[in-house]
């Protein structure tokens, strides 16, 4: 606004000066993601909203993505104490099956349900194998007893862990509840999620 040309002429210098900066930091930060040695930290609060997959892994999931590692130790029964952990799981293959990754096999670690759930817990997971065999993707699946830790490998180097895992969704209010389908609109649990490139993780 305002009239005086030596300020008009110093205050284009300093915003030049400015976007030049953040163009800088911006190939910085491209270039430490090409090197491996990126970490980023997303702090999900309790109830928070906007945090479908989608939003957490698309940007890793890459055109030459087509390999694809989950270990949670509880992709589990779906009424197992108001977890949805296998429709979760469901949902997060829906996304790659979308792209634009090719995806062509992923391998699912997980453990055994305690209890009467197992079966249920099996066929479930049978179905979804079946179903991802019909977009031309494998699941292998496979168990264990000692497992702990979640994270999500894909094979262009992007690893993922995240506090509670896939399984970050609070139980929907009812079946015609706003969130009940589109995740984003979900309210969370409280969780973080870290990435990391395994070309910047040691192997121990």
């Amino acid at each position: 606004a305002t009239k005086d040309e030596a300020k008009k002429h110093r205050y284009r210098q300093k915003i030049s000066e400015y976007m030049t900066r953040a163009e800088d930091i911006k190939k910085h930060i491209e270039k430490e993601k090409q090197d491996g040695k990126y970490h980023k930290q997303i702090r999900i609060e309790e109830n928070a909203t906007g945090f479908g997959y989608e939003k957490l892994f698309q940007e890793y999931l890459t055109e030459i993505v087509s390999e694809v590692w989950v270990e949670d130790p509880y992709i589990r029964h779906v009424h197992q104490a108001s977890r949805y952990s296998l429709y979760n799981f469901l949902r997060f293959c829906e996304m790659l099956v979308k792209g634009p990754c090719k995806v062509k096999t992923i391998h699912l670690l997980t453990s055994y349900d305690e209890g009467n759930g197992r079966s249920q817990q099996i066929s479930g997971l049978e179905e979804i194998q079946q179903s991802l065999r019909n977009y031309g993707v494998t699941l292998n699946i496979a168990f264990s007893s000692s497992i702990h830790d979640r994270e999500i490998r894909f094979n262009n180097g992007w690893m993922i862990k995240i506090g509670r895992g896939l399984d970050y969704f609070k139980k929907p209010q009812g079946r015609f509840s706003i969130g009940y389908c589109d995740f984003d609109l979900r309210p969370c649990h409280e969780t973080t999620v870290d990435v990391f490139h395994t070309k910047h993780t040691k192997k121990m």
